[in-house]
């Protein structure tokens, strides 16, 4: 063997030219067949890192060689060996290492590169993990006698955050009880920890601290504010929050940025309590200061000297790290009455601190201030003490903006119900900082967040109002400034008139997640804040909202006069390049507007109809004016100057004004009953000139975004309004003619069916407000008999005719009319099949050809699971909607049909074979079933027995397979997919408690389950999969621990007899779901803990 020193050569050079990035894979490979011996990562040295004897080598390169990689590997074999061989290493062996490395570690700290460090750190804490308190006893009381020590302060820092990280949630590789040893143990020392960092950051603090009697005038001195004794308890605590930031040292900054960071872990997983002091608190709120001091950041970065701008930027991170300490205290919603007083004193300093970032001084606006606080940049790579410990801080840019408003939100949707019933806080204040914080907040991520932000406040302040009626007029008198003036600046932030650089930034083009542009995204949610104000101060909303669309619409209104008549038809008149831009940022606004009168629309009807009646009318005419004007002189079809921006525009408007009508449709309904009573003209004229906006849209030539809105506004006025004149209405015939017309063009398929629905529901549905004599259902009967059989002419041509044979038409063709038509029915069902039995009956009537026509062509499309799929959708919907009305011998003839189609062979095919298309046919199958089932009385009963009989025997067993098979699958998505259809089988049809279920298949399924679990292949479903295995298991609690669960235990390979009494004695027999649930992963947790130590013993080691 070549000795210890060339070994450690060849490997540095072997290693360096592997990671070179001019190294071939070819070359790659020859050096990984030469470090044989020594061996490299990936699955080189997996032989040398599986020899327990391995780690005294690399102990003698960790302590001869500077090379990264070799350091870095030899640090992978300790890790590997301590995690996962520990058990088999010999004693002496531990104790050498638990001595050499903590030496290795304080001899080198300071020279090691900080990843290398790091690496060693968290070897030594694994060891800890393993043997504390038992074999290493003065593992933690090294720790803290390195943070005592000034020389060595920063390592036990260091060392301190990598236990927290490493023993208070600690990984799957040990025992569920080593755990919760562990998370005693170092609760056991969260008082005496919590101590030393207070010291450190006192200590540093005041050691810098200015305390001259009389600091020089500057931006942060005399800061009080007319807020600040509001909200602070007294005069001392704001002269203390008001004294000059010190400037720290390089030293003392990284320090304190070690401490910092280990209280922020420290505080996500500690319970709040005494430990948690005052003069912490205070002492974190020092700290947080640094984040909004402009004046120390500029100072430090003076003469643009790289250093004192990374001091700078240092400064401002310990900022970002005392917030983030607050912010993880924030976020404990259960907060113990002693801690009250605590949380009431933090929400007073970090409010200060709001006040501070949001006040206007003559340097500084506050949108300036923001965007110099939420500055975020990369650290430049020079050979400076700062700057290589600031390479050590994780690479995402950071911001104090943002920790600032996770803390704003927290205290809104966690603690403002707590908090607000103290006097000492005050709640509008508040409100007026977090309004100027977010309306000059420097970007649109920013803006985002505090909307979210006013949204939990006005989630919270709507249900306070409704579970406290009786004080509602006081609680909306308190916040009703502040309410108008949200209101107010949110709708202007919308409108290009007033927000015009910031709305041009946002991309209108690209699609996020959930499939809107950030335009979108940034004009919903501001119109949610709208709507939300809307709902607590409708009168208010009307008149801050109404006068601002009337001026947007005197623009869209004059476009008329700019129209002339070109060659190829009109022409808009307005070819200035700036009065394109101006037309456009107009109409723009104008949509949005519209948007936002049609979400007040609900808060017109109901109790206030009456006396909010004269407003809501002005709206509704304004509305039918508008549409009625862009439908007239077609401004969607029109020649503009630009048309890649101003026609989409146009198109726009049109549609955001019929939808903004269509939402006003509740309102047309009571007023249509008013109407009725009084027999007032207004209504007649107002539904008229609607349908005169209407029906020129419903063509094919019209853009399909503006078609659908006016076919969604005439289903509305069919559906919801209901006006007995309508279907006499010209503008309405010209819409039957031109649907029932054979030589017409379709429209495209969403606008025919909402077209046709509108249609059948105008004959279908009962005028409101007449006796069922004067309903003139005879004459109704025959218009929707002869629409109906318009629409399914082509589908009922092919029924199979033996007298005259048809010629034979292409597969893909009769598959498109058999969905075209199809779709349309369906639709038309359903949407009458919770109406009178009268409009069931006129539909079947008219119906009952094409569905005589759909049993007979389905035998034939049997195989062709897509046709299959949208026939017995059709089916379904008859059977829900109309099943009553298809008689008893019918609907037999269908059943029969049915059960004769789906054989064993044929459900095999559509469940195993088809995908997810074969497996909604089978859905579907067996919910028609289901419907005839559940139907009461008599009439089904027959059909019992073969019902039972296919599903027993048949679907269960195949849809079982089926599943079963899915969740062997790595496929996480299918899995969750399939799991979620099982527990829903389950809970409305008791699935694991049918007895074929129970006897043959339900202990399969726990067993599938639970080796999923013990895999580890779809850890993120860890939580579904146990409740699944609860909910399977509680069917049998008696059979599941006596019987199933000593079966898996024997068959589990990997573990000893004892290891396996061990797991079975540990789980305990609760019956309840937290419980079990908790004990079921325990018993994976133990188990794979038990196979990695058997893994980790050398062979023939006896195990007692």
């Amino acid at each position: 063997m070549a000795s210890e020193e060339a070994s450690l050569r060849a490997l540095e050079s072997l290693m360096t030219e592997f990671f070179h990035d001019c190294t071939t894979n070819e070359r790659k490979r020859e050096i990984a067949f030469f470090c044989c011996y020594l061996t490299f990562p990936e699955e080189l040295l997996d032989n040398f890192a599986q020899q327990i004897g391995a780690w005294r080598l690399c102990l003698y390169f960790l302590s001869s060689t500077r090379n990264d990689y070799v350091m870095m590997y030899s640090l992978t074999v300790f890790e590997n060996l301590i995690n996962k061989m520990w058990l088999g290493v010999p004693s002496q062996d531990k104790m050498e290492i638990r001595s050499c490395l903590p030496k290795l570690l304080l001899a080198h700290h300071k020279t090691l590169p900080y990843f290398i460090r790091n690496k060693l750190c968290k070897v030594i804490v694994d060891i800890g993990r393993q043997d504390w308190p038992m074999f290493y006893h003065d593992f933690f009381t090294n720790i803290l006698q390195l943070i005592q020590s000034p020389v060595t302060t920063p390592l036990g820092l260091i060392m301190l955050k990598t236990t927290s990280e490493e023993l208070a949630c600690p990984r799957e590789d040990l025992s569920v009880a080593r755990k919760e040893e562990l998370r005693k143990l170092l609760l056991d020392q969260v008082q005496t920890v919590l101590g030393l960092l207070t010291g450190i950051l006192e200590t540093v603090w005041d050691k810098h601290s200015v305390t001259a009697a009389t600091p020089p005038p500057s931006p942060t001195s005399g800061e009080s504010g007319d807020l600040l004794s509001n909200l602070l308890q007294s005069p001392s605590s704001a002269k203390l929050l008001n004294q000059p930031i010190p400037i720290l040292d390089a030293e003392s900054e990284y320090i304190c940025s070690l401490a910092l960071e280990c209280l922020a872990h420290l505080f996500s997983w500690i319970p709040l309590s005494a430990s948690i002091t005052p003069s912490l608190l205070t002492t974190i709120f020092h700290f947080a200061r640094f984040g909004c001091d402009i004046r120390a950041r500029k100072m430090a970065s003076v003469n643009g000297s790289s250093q004192n701008c990374v001091l700078g930027q240092e400064r401002g991170r310990l900022g970002v790290l005392a917030m983030s300490c607050i912010n993880e205290l924030m976020s404990k919603n259960c907060v113990p009455m002693e801690f009250e007083e605590y949380l009431l004193r933090m929400f007073q300093q970090t409010f200060y601190l709001l006040q501070k970032i949001t006040k206007d001084n003559n340097a500084h606006t506050v949108k300036s201030r923001l965007e110099e606080l939420d500055e975020r940049s990369e650290v430049a790579q020079e050979p400076s003490l700062l700057l290589v410990r600031s390479q050590e801080r994780e690479r995402r840019p950071w911001s104090y903006i943002e920790k600032f408003t996770d803390f704003l939100r927290l205290f809104v949707s966690v603690h403002l119900r707590r908090i607000e019933s103290y006097s000492q806080f005050p709640v509008v204040e508040f409100l007026t900082l977090l309004f100027k914080y977010t309306f000059h907040q420097p970007t649109h991520e920013g803006y985002f967040s505090c909307l979210d932000i006013w949204t939990l406040f006005l989630d919270y302040l709507t249900s306070k109002i409704k579970s406290r009626l009786g004080d509602k007029e006081a609680v909306l008198n308190r916040y009703e400034d502040a309410l108008v003036l949200l209101l107010t600046e949110v709708l202007n932030r919308i409108q290009f008139r007033y927000n015009q650089a910031q709305l041009e930034e946002l991309d209108d083009e690209t699609l996020d997640d959930d499939q809107q542009t950030e335009w979108q995204r940034y004009l919903r949610q501001s119109l949610e804040v709208v709507a939300k104000v809307m709902e607590l101060l409708p009168t208010h909303a009307f008149s801050t909202l109404f006068p601002v669309l009337q001026d947007n619409l005197k623009v869209y209104l004059g476009l008329q006069q700019f129209i002339v008549t070109s060659g190829s038809g009109h022409r808009l008149n307005i070819t200035a390049e700036n009065d394109c831009r101006r037309l456009h940022c107009s109409l723009r606004d104008l949509s949005s507007l519209l948007q936002a009168v049609g979400r007040l629309a609900e808060y017109f009807i109901g109790d206030v109809f009456a006396a909010r009646f004269s407003d809501a009318l002005t709206v509704v005419e304004r509305l039918v004016k508008v549409t009625l004007y862009g439908s007239q002189i077609k401004l969607y079809n029109i020649e503009t100057a630009v048309p890649s921006v101003l026609k989409p525009d146009l198109i726009d408007v049109h549609a955001q004004s019929l939808a903004a009508l269509q939402a006003y449709s509740h309102w047309l309904a009571q007023y249509c009953s008013e109407a009725h009573r009084q027999n007032t003209q207004q209504f007649v004229t107002l539904i008229s000139t609607t349908m005169d906006a209407v029906t020129p849209l419903i063509s094919t030539k019209v853009q399909d975004k503006l078609l659908l809105s006016a076919c969604h506004l005439l289903v509305s006025l069919a559906t919801t309004v209901r006006p007995v004149f309508l279907i006499s209405i010209p503008a309405v015939q010209k819409v039957f003619n031109r649907i029932t017309d054979a030589s017409a063009q379709r429209l495209v398929d969403k606008a025919q069916v909402l077209v046709c629905r509108a249609l059948s529901n105008i004959l279908l549905l009962p005028w409101p407000n007449l006796p069922e004599n004067e309903q003139q259902w005879p004459v109704r009967s025959i218009n929707h008999a002869s629409l109906i059989s318009a629409l399914s002419r082509d589908y009922r041509n092919l029924k199979p005719n033996a007298v005259a044979p048809q010629r034979k038409m292409p597969l893909d063709d009769t598959k498109v009319i058999i969905h075209q038509t199809l779709s349309v029915l369906e639709d038309i069902v359903e949407n009458i099949s919770g109406e009178s039995t009268k409009s069931r009956q006129i539909c079947y009537q008219s119906l009952q050809e094409s569905v005589q026509v759909s049993l007979a062509l389905f035998p034939a499309f049997i195989h062709q699971s897509d046709v299959t799929d949208e026939m017995l959708s059709f089916f379904l919907t008859l059977f829900r909607g109309l099943r009553v009305q298809m008689g008893v011998p019918f609907t037999e003839q269908i059943i029969q049909t049915f059960l004769n189609m789906f054989t064993r062979e044929q459900l095999a095919e559509s469940i195993l074979h088809e995908g997810s298309t074969g497996c909604r046919v089978v859905e579907k199958f067996l919910k028609i079933l289901q419907v005839v089932v559940q139907e009461p009385g008599q009439v089904f009963k027959p059909f019992l027995p073969s019902i039972i009989s296919l599903c027993m025997e048949q679907v269960y067993p195949i849809i079982a397979e089926a599943f079963g098979q899915s969740f062997l699958q790595p496929d996480i998505h299918l899995f969750k997919q399939n799991l979620f259809y099982l527990e829903t089988l389950n809970t409305k049809q008791k699935l694991y408690h049918k007895k074929i279920f129970r006897t043959a298949m339900l202990f399969q399924f726990v067993n599938v389950l639970l080796q999923v679990l013990v895999h580890k292949s779809h850890d993120l479903l860890q939580e579904e999969i146990g409740i699944a295995i609860y909910n399977m298991a509680s069917v049998d609690f008696d059979g599941f621990f006596a019987a199933f669960l000593p079966e898996f235990l024997t068959s589990c390979d990997g573990v000893d007899a004892n290891q396996k009494n061990v797991l079975g004695r540990n789980f305990k027999m609760d019956r309840d779901l937290p419980s079990f649930t908790q004990n079921v992963h325990r018993l994976v947790n133990d188990l794979r803990y038990y196979r990695l130590c058997n893994d980790s013993l050398p062979p023939g080691t006896v195990k007692l």
